[in-house]
């Protein structure tokens, strides 16, 4: 079988069949075209690099070294060693065609400055052993979504805020009548209710409380996410439970679901009830992502020993390059009843945990969610200067 011949190949033969004379016109043609396309690439935001299948860089722009802080000298230097959180091992380990799938992770970075930073992988097209990595700072974009968000959250509440004032009446307007009827029997011997009566108006005041309470209770939690509470938790346990509270959606919709995991789990700290949350919103996709049915796997393992990542990889019609720009974006979503909060959520309670999380996906491939977990002790590395 013939090997495919790479762009350099190609190349060295077309210059090598010209004359000495169109040789040098066409070098200096290319030196002036390279010239053309430095500029353009030191003028983007973006920061640019090249990477080649052992992780050396091959090329960057102006802005990934200042996004990164590039030294001078790069020989000994792997891009493995300025963006953690990237399961490159996986991504090394794999064919060509795992390089062509769809990346996307928002990663956190402390040198040279801190910031979050998205990383997107674009694999070469006609050289499987060089990849193009795609820098954006979103530390800034993070900030004014948050007060987007904010403003949104002030509209929500204001709407919130007139429903919980009509739904609070009605309890108010029973206790009101009930207790009326309390105080008139004991001031009246001719109104004086049976302990029957009495019993059963009671239970009804105290019914009413508890759907105040219970309104009340909901109207906080919508406008203000509770602080976590930190404990020991058994991630496995969790995702259990989860899965037995939506085992009828599961079935209903012919979702079989696997899970494989080291025994025992290393114990992470966390707040069970945000993560069954995240957990539950994770699942919840994929169930709509599979809507004819498929497979659902659920798998961990610890890394480095300093992170346990959980993965949720399903078998469904994938995510779009264009869905996956949107996919962190609050209010903007692609299904007919959401309100695109679903993964700000997940991202939310991920990042109060410490947890880096991310997505990878390709149309008509299913999508895989992770989420690294730092382990109690973990160590925070700093790049040195």
């Amino acid at each position: 079988m013939a090997v495919k011949k790479n762009f350099l190949d190609r190349f060295i033969e077309r210059v090598e069949d010209v004359d000495a004379n169109s040789r040098q016109a066409y070098i200096l043609r290319l030196a002036r075209e390279r010239g053309f396309f430095e500029t353009v690439f030191n003028a983007v935001e973006e920061g640019i690099l090249v990477v080649d299948q052992h992780l050396r860089i091959r090329y960057f722009n102006k802005a990934a070294r200042e996004l990164l802080g590039l030294p001078e000298d790069l020989e000994k230097l792997r891009l493995s060693q300025l963006l953690r959180g990237v399961d490159w091992k996986r991504i090394l380990q794999q064919d060509a065609e795992e390089w062509a799938r769809i990346a996307r992770q928002e990663i956190e970075i402390a040198y040279p400055a801190h910031r979050f930073v998205q990383f997107y992988l674009v694999p070469h097209p006609e050289d499987a052993t060089l990849a193009t990595v795609i820098l954006r700072d979103v530390t800034e974009s993070r900030r004014r979504t948050m007060e987007a968000l904010e403003h949104q959250t002030a509209q929500a509440v204001s709407m919130l805020a007139a429903g919980v004032a009509h739904e609070i009446g009605n309890p108010l307007n029973s206790l009101y009548l009930n207790l009326q009827l309390l105080e008139r029997s004991g001031e009246s011997p001719e109104a004086a209710l049976s302990p029957e009566e009495t019993a059963e108006m009671i239970r009804d005041c105290k019914h009413e409380v508890e759907r105040l309470d219970g309104i009340i209770t909901g109207f906080l939690s919508a406008i203000r996410p509770g602080n976590p509470h930190f404990e020991p938790v058994d991630l496995r346990q969790l995702v259990l439970e989860t899965i037995s509270f939506m085992h009828q959606e599961l079935e209903a919709k012919s979702i079989r679901t696997s899970c494989d995991w080291p025994a025992p789990l290393p114990i992470v700290n966390g707040d069970p009830k945000q993560l069954k949350q995240a957990f539950f919103n994770i699942i919840k996709n994929a169930l709509q992502a599979m809507p004819a049915g498929g497979e659902l796997h659920i798998s961990a393992h610890p890394e480095e020993a300093e992170w346990l990542v959980i993965e949720f990889s399903d078998s469904g019609k994938g995510i779009t390059p264009e869905q996956l720009g949107n996919l962190f974006q609050p209010f903007k979503t692609s299904k007919p009843n959401g309100n695109g909060l679903g993964m700000m959520i997940i991202e939310r309670v991920c990042r109060e945990h410490g947890a880096e999380f991310g997505v990878n996906s390709r149309p008509d491939s299913g999508t895989t969610v992770f989420i690294r977990f730092p382990l109690p002790g973990r160590r925070l590395r700093v790049l040195p200067s």
